[in-house]
């Protein structure tokens, strides 16, 4: 049986349009519009404001992957910035200590934070109003505090004793030994100090001045193996997308080491199929991309890593002829053979999506995350500074995998966001968080657009489906299922069971992701944005 769907209603702007899971950085994101901003100034704002408000899922010690549209020239700068683990490390130094699988909690987890580069390098090329005053939010609650919304507030109450095993950290988000609830305050004048540091030195702080020899020295206290050079050597990644046509749209996303290659993949095998007459609960348009999706998650499991180091077909595999040699292995009337290798996604990875567009027509599509709920869990002392756990969460200690552990190497990552353009300008800006859900929430959200004629709040509200397991290497003994919101019909249970998936419902309360969508009406002129009810954030435009 099904329950009532969550729903919104869509916002419309003529100006501006920000949509994010923190109604605080919607609205500075909006003030900076207002102000005379362009979407890039007010991304940067929105990104900065995050990184204090959204404090399980995203920081300063996280990083990011971003795609930005200039309106002037229709042209599309992707952007990947996160790190390498500890330079002391080896996958022999942990399979030497008897590990099968990297830890997932603390320094060894670490990797280090892309967030700050991408900062400034996005302020250099794009923006238009100076790097400090566009982090005056972020430091003002970091400093003075900001009321816990109920989604952040949850987190911190799952994740209580896991905090507690850290001192730094407890003593700045477990105050007392208390965990905060809805509607407290939460204060981290250590983290706003950092932000003003950040303010006045930029990334060269960050990576190579005093605040960054504290982190190190904090990380290598609790166990670590980082180098001041580990943190200096870093780079963001400024590159044209990777981009596939779907249904006369130009579908971009960001580059590996992010994953979002899988969701060209999928666009590609089920554009083979005519999906116009069926519904987003069709029992076969569902079946169809849950099949393209075992392809391309396979090809994730078997093929990627950072090209960096590792040499992959990449363009082969987002091709549209290798699509068409793969798209046979799609049964219609049945579940195929289970790819090999699969490993299972955990469910508990927190990171936040936003997308910003202006008048003008530029937009941005940014997502960013720590990866776990909290990240590492673990805060570098007087910093404030939680890190992320991306090398725990991301590689393999299996040898001669293609994401083996290599403290030379950044771990794929399963961020990832996309935009699509109409006519080469910007018409569909969207994403996620929610790990190996992303790129399947991707192929949703796109097909509830552009095949099942939805508007944009529509295709946000419906009901979803998740097939599980992904690409985490942290589990790997997982069955095939295909995991449903409560919202779905029973009949479209009941159509998947016929067709040979093993379904189960989510309990009522549990969903998947929490997608912001923009779309842009380039006839009218008119911004439409969509804010997920899954979550606390909302759309807000002008």
């Amino acid at each position: 049986m099904s329950t009532a769907r969550l729903s919104r209603q869509v916002v419309y702007g003529r100006n501006g349009m920000v949509c994010t899971n923190s109604p605080l950085s919607a609205a500075a994101g909006l003030k900076v519009l207002q102000e005379g901003g362009n979407a890039f100034d007010a991304a940067l704002a929105v990104a900065a404001t995050e990184t204090v408000t959204m404090v399980p899922m995203c920081g300063i010690g996280g990083d990011s992957f971003i795609l930005l549209y200039e309106a002037a020239n229709g042209h599309v700068t992707g952007m990947s910035s996160a790190g390498v683990p500890g330079s002391g490390t080896s996958a022999d130094y942990y399979r030497k200590q008897g590990l099968t699988k990297m830890p997932l909690e603390g320094p060894h987890s670490v990797g280090v934070p892309g967030e700050v580069a991408a900062w400034e390098e996005v302020h250099r090329r794009f923006c238009s109003k100076p790097f400090d005053q566009l982090l005056d939010t972020a430091v003002g609650y970091a400093e003075d505090g900001f009321a816990l919304p109920p989604k952040i507030a949850q987190s911190f109450t799952s994740t209580h004793k896991r905090l507690a095993a850290y001192p730094s950290t407890a003593e700045v988000l477990l105050a007392g030994g208390r965990t905060p609830v809805e509607g407290d305050l939460l204060v981290n004048r250590d983290l706003a100090e950092s932000l003003r540091r950040i303010r006045k030195g930029g990334a060269e702080e960050f990576y190579k001045g005093d605040l960054s020899r504290k982190m190190v020295k904090a990380l290598n206290n609790a166990g670590g193996l980082f180098t001041n050079e580990d943190f200096a050597n870093h780079e963001v990644d400024v590159y044209d997308p990777i981009g596939t046509t779907y249904r006369g749209e130009t579908v971009y996303q960001t580059r590996p080491p992010s994953q979002g290659f899988l969701h060209l993949e999928m666009l590609n095998l089920i554009e083979g199929f005519e999906l116009s007459h069926m519904s987003s609960d069709d029992p076969e348009a569902i079946h169809l991309m849950v099949e393209a999706k075992k392809i391309a998650y396979d090809d994730r499991n078997r093929l990627a890593g950072d090209p960096r180091v590792l040499e992959w077909p990449l363009d082969e595999v987002i091709s549209k002829e290798y699509a068409d040699h793969r798209r046979p292995e799609i049964q219609l009337d049945r579940v195929g053979a289970e790819s090999p290798g699969l490993d299972s996604a955990r469910t508990d990875g927190n990171t936040t999506y936003f997308c910003v567009a202006d008048g003008a027509g530029n937009t941005v599509s940014w997502v960013h995350s720590l990866s776990h709920a909290f990240g590492s869990r673990f805060m570098a002392d007087g910093t404030g500074i939680l890190f992320n756990n991306r090398a725990g969460r991301g590689f393999s200690l299996e040898a001669g995998h293609p994401n083996e552990f290599d403290p030379n190497k950044r771990t794929m990552h399963t961020l990832n966001c996309y935009l699509t353009l109409r006519d080469g300008k910007a018409h569909i800006v969207g994403g996620t968080p929610g790990g190996d859900f992303q790129p399947q929430s991707g192929v949703q959200i796109i097909t509830n657009l552009l095949d099942f004629g939805m508007g944009p709040q529509e295709a946000v509200d419906a009901p979803r489906w998740w097939s599980y397991p992904g690409t985490d290497p942290a589990t790997i003994e997982t069955a095939m299922e295909l995991r449903v919101e409560p919202e779905m019909p029973e009949k479209t249970v009941q159509g998947l069971q016929k067709l040979g998936h093993k379904v189960s419902r989510r309990n009522p309360g549990v969903y998947d992701g929490k997608v912001q969508l923009i779309v842009i009406d380039q006839e009218r002129q008119v911004l439409l944005g969509a804010a997920d009810p899954r979550g606390d954030g909302l759309a807000a435009g002008y």
